[in-house]
């Protein structure tokens, strides 16, 4: 069972790396971690588990903006400025960067650019979910076997 734990625990920390190798996370994500205890265990879960659900009311949000026939443009840099925020502070670094873009676009008044970083930002946020949600899945299965999770 030891070598089993060891093994999942390896697999979990080189997994991580990857995330930020890759730039799906950045250093917010590890603070995030450290905030973490015994007390509140399930700490980083809650909060992403949060950012997914804000995240997809504010793609909803970004989509009927940019359909609406006189866009307002203010309403949905707004928008861009909360979902950048809110990825900012989980760590989730290719979400925010491609919002900083979409930022420029919406200040340029630029529709095409605006859809265009709409499809990105949903299309990495799907990426950034579906990769952090295995990384909790690693957590678990360490957890399940009586392991404990590496510190970040």
């Amino acid at each position: 069972m030891e070598g089993s734990v060891a093994q999942l625990q390896r697999q979990l920390v080189d997994y991580t790396a990857s995330l930020f190798h890759e730039g799906i996370l950045d250093d917010q994500f590890t603070q995030l971690q450290q905030l973490a205890d015994e007390s509140n265990p399930e700490f980083v879960v809650e909060v992403v588990s949060l950012f997914f659900q804000d995240t997809a009311k504010l793609l909803n949000q970004l989509t009927n903006t940019l359909e609406q026939q006189n866009i307002d443009y203010k309403k949905l840099d707004a928008h861009v400025h909360q979902l950048k925020g809110s990825s900012s502070s989980i760590g989730a670094h290719r979400v925010q960067r491609i919002c900083v873009d979409f930022r420029n676009f919406c200040e340029a008044r630029n529709i095409d650019g605006c859809f265009a970083c709409l499809q990105q930002v949903n299309q990495e946020y799907l990426f950034f979910k579906a990769r952090i949600q295995t990384l909790f899945e690693l957590e678990k299965q360490i957890l399940a076997a009586g392991g404990s999770i590496p510190a970040p």
